[in-house]
């Protein structure tokens, strides 16, 4: 089977390809090469705009893929583009869309994919679940088979770790010198995340594969845990101190530094869960990189490529833990007059 991926250098999709390969799959990458992706030699590289249509639908045309794979469509202008010019040469299209189509936050937990689609969170998501219907609308047309992937929070190998402040990695250095480490709330919201392995498969299982054609399918974690119990973990798995977690309120982080907490204001204050009961049916979703495995080996990827800042290059958090601790203390100490 040939596929073709546009976009095939970032987090999953190098999972993607490196899966497809092994495989036995031919496999052709179309990117701007901006990012140097560690592919097979059997990839084939093509460089390109995928917004210069004219480009794009030839490097389909003389690839003459079975199903493309998209991982970089961030809009419902870019989708109608993409689907005018590659339809004639494509029979199943899968696109990387994100559970930040659904309303946050949810009516009820866990979300299924028939859930209402209301993205208020952000234009991410909104323009990713206009996009979906694009891809849907070109399937309902016959103009190819559509299947949509929306993964949560994937992190591995040539990815940072995340905490309330982003995926700077200073967060690790902090860590590992026995900082403290401010969450957001009370650290109790639930947060997924999944290694882009196990993402990655399921998109190589939907590929030819008829039960998705016309799906959607959520491909999440299996491991749900708090933001406490996060922090816990990621120490644990680089052989750093029990973090001191210093609890600070969302509200009050994302209007003192709103220039760095614009992933915490979108994603990471919401208690959320995913079902994958489809993708397990359907794709053989599996998750089989534990947590606290995947950082480890994240962690040795950024070390061994030297992608991790010092944590006295970022001494804001100590300032603003400084604050905090100031602040909050005047008040208890005001309160215990009317004791």
């Amino acid at each position: 089977m040939n596929v073709f991926v546009i976009g095939g250098t970032g987090l999953i999709s190098t999972g993607i390809v490196t899966q497809l390969v092994a495989d036995d799959r031919s496999v052709t990458v179309f990117t701007r090469g901006n990012h140097d992706g560690e592919l097979p030699g059997t990839v084939t590289h093509v460089q390109g705009d995928r917004h210069d249509t004219d480009a794009l639908e030839a490097a389909v045309a003389d690839a003459d893929p079975d199903a493309l794979v998209d991982m970089v469509c961030f809009s419902p202008e870019t989708a109608r583009e993409t689907v005018d010019a590659v339809a004639p040469h494509v029979d199943q299209y899968v696109f990387c869309s994100t559970v930040d189509v659904y309303h946050r936050p949810p009516e009820r937990n866990p979300i299924t994919e028939d859930a209402a689609r209301h993205p208020n969170v952000s234009d991410y998501g909104r323009n990713k679940a206009d996009a979906e219907d694009v891809f849907m609308g070109a399937h309902e047309d016959g103009k190819f088979e559509t299947t949509v992937i929306r993964p949560w929070s994937t992190y591995g190998e040539g990815g940072g770790v995340l905490h309330s402040f982003g995926d700077d990695t200073y967060y690790l250095d902090r860590l590992r010198a026995g900082k403290p480490i401010i969450v957001h709330g009370d650290g109790t919201s639930i947060w997924g995340p999944c290694h882009r392995d196990d993402v990655a498969r399921a998109f190589v299982n939907a590929i030819g594969n008829e039960a998705a054609y016309g799906e959607a399918y959520h491909v999440t974690s299996e491991e749900f845990i708090t933001w406490n119990q996060y922090h816990r973990r990621v120490a644990s798995a680089i052989g750093a101190p029990e973090p001191e977690l210093v609890h600070i309120p969302t509200d009050v982080l994302t209007s003192v530094v709103p220039e760095r907490t614009g992933m915490l204001r979108d994603h990471f204050q919401f208690a959320t869960t995913f079902d994958n009961s489809k993708a397990k049916r359907d794709l053989d979703h599996e998750y089989t990189v534990d947590f606290e495995t995947g950082v480890a080996r994240t962690v040795e990827w950024l070390e061994e490529n030297d992608e991790i800042d010092d944590w006295d290059e970022e001494p804001f958090e100590d300032a603003l833990i400084e604050e905090w601790r100031v602040a909050t203390s005047d008040v208890v100490a005001e309160l215990a007059e009317y004791r």
